[in-house]
């Protein structure tokens, strides 16, 4: 690797980090949504990551507002946050979509590029910001920090009360 692709990468490590806590620190949508049409609650037993997501889907499918509040760790909270920035006014088969990508990135599978082709164009700048996420891939523990408020969305979505990270 040259010099230059070096601090690119150093500058984009920094640009995440800075991102995650940010959203760690300042939660977005950290409160219950009024009117829920499901509601969900989340538990990571190995890191005690407890939290609770709520939607309001319409009847065109269309996510009118979701919501993440909860208790856990920097990684959690900031993912249950961008989360909820990057879906209210999605429809639900977007939602579903963009699950798979962060999924896939979280877990090694996918690079922005391959995530980015999962995705309508409308949602490229959130995959940007979302890529931050990646970084947990390299700590298998992690992972699981950072997909869980996906996974309770999904569960919520689905008409399931409870997600886990046991299985996951």
């Amino acid at each position: 690797m040259n010099a230059v692709a070096h601090v690119e990468t150093d500058d984009l490590k920094v640009l995440y980090q800075e991102l995650i806590l940010d959203h760690g620190k300042s939660p977005r949508n950290a409160r219950l949504v009024e009117h829920a049409t499901c509601t969900a609650k989340g538990n990571n037993p190995l890191c005690g990551d407890r939290l609770t997501v709520t939607a309001r889907v319409n009847a065109g499918g269309m996510i009118e507002d979701v919501a993440a509040e909860g208790k856990g760790c920097a990684i959690s909270i900031a993912s249950a946050s961008m989360m909820t920035e990057a879906l209210k006014n999605a429809s639900v088969a977007t939602a579903r979509q963009v699950f798979e990508a962060v999924h896939q990135l979280c877990t090694g599978k996918a690079d922005v590029a391959s995530a980015k082709a999962m995705l309508p164009t409308s949602m490229s700048e959130n995959v940007e910001k979302l890529a931050a996420l990646r970084g947990v891939r390299q700590f298998t523990v992690r992972v699981k920090c950072a997909t869980l408020p996906w996974h309770t969305l999904m569960s919520c979505l689905d008409g399931k009360l409870d997600a886990t990270t046991e299985k996951v």
